[in-house]
């Protein structure tokens, strides 16, 4: 018993077939929820927050910024080429900034000493705990 715990290939080598079926397949079904659960579908808008009520929505076929009023000062929201950042803004650390480019539904990007947020919305709302 103690041989079996030192190196991994005697413990293989005593699995039976039943075994080795439950691992593969237990595998093959981890891979497909995965998948089908956590793809990344392109967004078709970004829908914009300006504190807890919806500031706009427009669609992620054009090019343009949106300047934005917050509580601080104006923001810049960049869209182009199905993507979205924020360009510019009066806070401090720029973390918003930082953010870089959105490209995939659900995503978002939030300046909070400003209020003000992003988030790319899909055809179809994204799996997680909030939705649930």
């Amino acid at each position: 018993m103690l041989n079996l715990l030192r190196s991994p290939k005697p413990l293989i080598q005593h699995l039976l077939i039943g075994d080795r079926i439950l691992i593969i397949s237990s595998i093959l079904v981890i891979l497909y929820l995965f998948h089908t659960l956590w793809s990344n579908e392109q967004a078709a808008k970004v829908q914009i927050r300006l504190g807890d009520t919806v500031y706009a929505t427009y669609s992620l076929n054009q090019q343009r910024d949106i300047p934005v009023h917050g509580t601080m000062g104006t923001a810049v929201i960049h869209i182009a080429q199905g993507k979205a950042r924020f360009a510019k803004s009066p806070c401090r650390n720029q973390y918003c900034v930082h953010q870089g480019w959105l490209t995939h539904a659900g995503q978002a990007a939030i300046c909070l000493p400003n209020q003000i947020s992003l988030e790319l919305i899909g055809d179809s709302k994204p799996y997680d705990s909030l939705n649930y």
